[in-house]
């Protein structure tokens, strides 16, 4: 993939009936294989009130999901066990094995539903569900059977993140009041009867947005809102647990803080790189900075506003009103230059109208798919896969 050329990839897409898609996730994971041969498998939301499934590197639907009583509004995936999970407007979770007709489990919650996140642990994977009035549950899977429910705000979970060793979960809401809580994860999954699960706060409230570090598995970076003028500003947490006899702590400690300058457009979007370093959108641009706030790079790949970023370990991915998005990769082991740029691919599909634009985009390491939105029509799901 980072070597890829646009003529290296092979086009596909899917327009007519399919509603305007919402969240979007792979399915398979990297080396999936079907009949001997790598296959990238997608699901797909629509509001139509679907689930789908489509094979990549054909641009074929596969498997669709009945039509669903209430909008589907979030969308998480296991690859490992090739399932999906969703969470309707009315709170209905279900599991989806996306090959038989009905879902495997279904649970209604007797709230609404802001955020959704699959942990899988040594013990098994586990779904966490944010609601509306600030409760996490932690369910089992597939059985969706209830395991643990602790109240974190009195406001709406928006945000929840499990960090790549599994060890903890963040918690938070973007209500202005809210601060950004951890919680040891095994307390979530392991209930004590009268103790509360081991957890602390994070000093920064107007939480928008927090990833972990793939790497440096105990680091957090929140991105966060500040004063009249919105300034936006980013602040770093290395996370502990201390066991002193029996007794076990949780202490944050804070490596590193800044603010944008008040002149730079506020990002919606961003990720993190090796733990030291910090991508986000503004305007047009595509900005690399430290923890610290010392600006590594500017990319200008695109003419238009970015309209979404997507971040993993190993890629980036803009999206545009410029109707293109574009490829970037991290440097292996945080290496300079850090982010490299890599590919820039047009929409050169059916429809070139100036009211569509690329919307969001995903990637693996064989293949893109990105959503075309139109206005106040169906949008058109885009796939591109390298030549094998």
């Amino acid at each position: 993939m980072a070597l890829a050329k646009p003529e290296d990839f092979t086009f596909r897409e899917a327009s007519g009936n399919l509603g305007i898609l919402g969240p979007m996730a792979y399915l398979s994971g990297n080396d999936h294989t079907v009949g001997g041969q790598e296959k990238s498998v997608i699901c797909t939301v629509s509001s139509k009130h679907v689930l789908c499934t489509w094979d990549v590197q054909e641009g074929t639907m596969i498997w669709s999901s009945p039509v669903q009583q209430s909008s589907i509004m979030h969308l998480a995936t296991l690859p490992q066990m090739h399932l999906a999970f969703t969470v309707d407007l009315e709170g209905t979770v279900k599991v989806w094995n996306c090959q038989d007709e009905d879902a495997l489990a279904t649970l209604a919650m007797p709230r609404a539903c802001f955020s959704l996140e699959i942990c899988l642990t040594n013990d098994g994977p586990f779904l966490m569900v944010g609601n509306s009035e600030g409760d996490i549950y932690t369910l089992t899977v597939p059985e969706l059977r209830g395991v643990s429910k602790v109240n974190a705000f009195k406001y709406s979970v928006d945000l929840l993140h499990c960090s790549p060793d599994r060890k903890w979960i963040f918690a938070s809401g973007t209500h202005q009041n809210i601060l950004p809580m951890v919680f040891l994860t095994e307390c979530l999954l392991k209930p004590s009867e009268g103790n509360s699960p081991l957890c602390l706060s994070i000093p920064f409230s107007s939480c928008c947005r927090a990833c972990w570090a793939p790497r440096k598995t105990s680091r957090v970076t929140v991105m966060y809102r500040r004063g009249s003028f919105k300034k936006t500003g980013f602040t770093t947490f290395d996370l502990m647990a201390k066991r002193t006899g029996g007794r076990t702590d949780i202490q944050a400690h804070q490596v590193a803080t800044f603010l944008l300058p008040v002149h730079m457009e506020s990002p919606i979007w961003m990720g993190v790189g090796d733990g030291n370093m910090i991508v986000f959108e503004s305007g047009p641009y595509l900005f690399l900075f430290t923890i610290s706030g010392h600006l590594l790079q500017r990319f200008e790949d695109h003419q238009r506003t970015i309209s979404n970023l997507w971040v993993d370990s190993v890629h980036i991915l803009t999206t545009s009103m410029d109707d293109s998005l574009h490829l970037y990769m991290w440097e292996d082991e945080g290496r300079y230059p850090y982010l490299k740029s890599c590919c820039h691919l047009e929409h050169i599909g059916s429809d070139l109208a100036p009211s569509c634009y690329v919307s969001k985009a995903i990637c693996d390491n064989m293949s893109i798919v990105c959503v075309v939105s139109r206005i106040r029509e169906s949008s058109i799901l885009v796939m591109y896969s390298l030549h094998m």
